[in-house]
């Protein structure tokens, strides 16, 4: 599949590669080069791949409360909402953002994005659980957009071009607005560590939007390959990785998103009782000494005993240190505790470190 804006990656020496069945950048000229753009002033990425489902009907509220760990029902209109998904044995099927900004003439309406990879998987489990109740779900994945501008001159650049000031929204908020009279949707969230906002518009406004907000002096297109660098350094999870239908939430570092209090949700006994069990690996992040980077696999020891695994390692751009998260037995998670990885054979003496491993200013 090709997003609204493929025909511009490739004119502009995208090198395109298969992610998800879509046909997406994963890199322009330098990965690193895209990053420390994202860091030092402001880059678009296309994530018109990731799936973006809209729900209507009278039980819409209830049911997205119910099909998620975090609470959804009394969420404030305008809000957003970082979320997991999970089977009745608490596997997490995915992690989501639910947004509640309404319709354009002031109805209720929630949308749910989600992986790009998780897309099907999702669209089923949720309309295997509908039953009766009233809840349209649609699929505006291919008929609209989805554009991500981050870094710090990210709010003063998109702030040229809309109808509304960013800076007037808070954190895990959005509105509708309007682009240069183009309407979208508009949100103060982002997937690399720094501020900004991500758009959404329908497909056929997509490339007039990216190629306006190009022509600003400072801003770059970053592909695939920065946004996982930027995320690893936000110590975000990433689905496949950090995430799967083998982990349950309790492991994984994220009790914000996880609301237990006076509310029943899709595998809550087999979180509540995961988070009693002292022998389940815990998420955690992980600082190597030398240059070399850890990757997805290798083996984590405490003396010549294995405790756990890393799920995501490079070698931050921005730290300029090899860093990696992964889980470990919970007897290894103190700050400053001295572990080795196994590298491609060797060992390599790394520690337990606090996430994130950057944190914007």
């Amino acid at each position: 599949m090709k997003t609204p804006l493929h025909s511009w990656h490739v004119a502009n020496a995208g090198r395109m590669v298969d992610f998800a069945g879509w046909q997406m950048p994963i890199q322009y000229k330098s990965i690193i080069d895209e990053h420390q753009a994202t860091r030092n002033s402001a880059t678009l990425f296309d994530v018109s791949h990731m799936g973006r489902f809209v729900f209507s009907g009278s039980d819409v509220e209830s049911f997205i409360d119910r099909m998620t760990t975090r609470k959804v029902a009394g969420m404030a209109h305008g809000g957003i909402r970082y979320s997991l998904v999970c089977n009745s044995d608490g596997g997490i099927l995915d992690d989501i953002l639910v947004y509640r900004l309404g319709t354009v003439d002031g109805g209720d309406q929630f949308t749910m994005v989600v992986n790009a990879s998780n897309r099907s998987k999702l669209w089923d489990w949720l309309h295997s659980n509908v039953a009766s109740l009233d809840v349209t779900i649609h699929d505006a994945t291919t008929e609209t957009a989805m554009i991500a501008i981050q870094g710090p001159t990210a709010i003063s650049v998109v702030n040229q071009h809309l109808n509304i000031d960013v800076n007037s929204l808070k954190y895990f908020t959005g509105c509708h607005a309007e682009f240069d009279s183009v309407p979208l949707t508009v949100s103060r969230t982002g997937y690399t560590g720094e501020d900004g906002c991500e758009i959404v518009v329908t497909a056929d406004a997509a490339e007039k939007i990216w190629t306006d907000l190009m022509t600003h002096d400072g801003v770059s297109a970053a592909g695939l390959g920065a946004r996982d660098t930027l995320r690893l350094e936000a110590a975000m999870p990433l689905y496949g990785h950090e995430l799967s239908e083998s982990i349950n939430p309790a492991q994984t570092n994220l009790r914000f998103a996880i609301s237990l209090k006076e509310r029943d949700f899709v595998g809550k006994n087999s979180i509540v009782a995961a988070m009693s069990d002292d022998a389940a690996a815990v998420r955690v992040g992980l600082s190597l000494d030398g240059r070399r980077a850890a990757r997805e696999e290798s083996e984590v020891y405490h003396n010549d005993e294995k405790i756990g695994i890393i799920t995501s390692g490079t070698f931050s751009p921005t730290l300029q240190t090899p860093i990696a998260m992964g889980y470990v037995h919970p007897s290894a998670t103190k700050i400053g505790t001295e572990l080795f990885i196994d590298v491609r054979g060797r060992k390599i003496p790394a520690k337990i470190v606090q996430l994130p491993f950057y944190k914007r200013k």
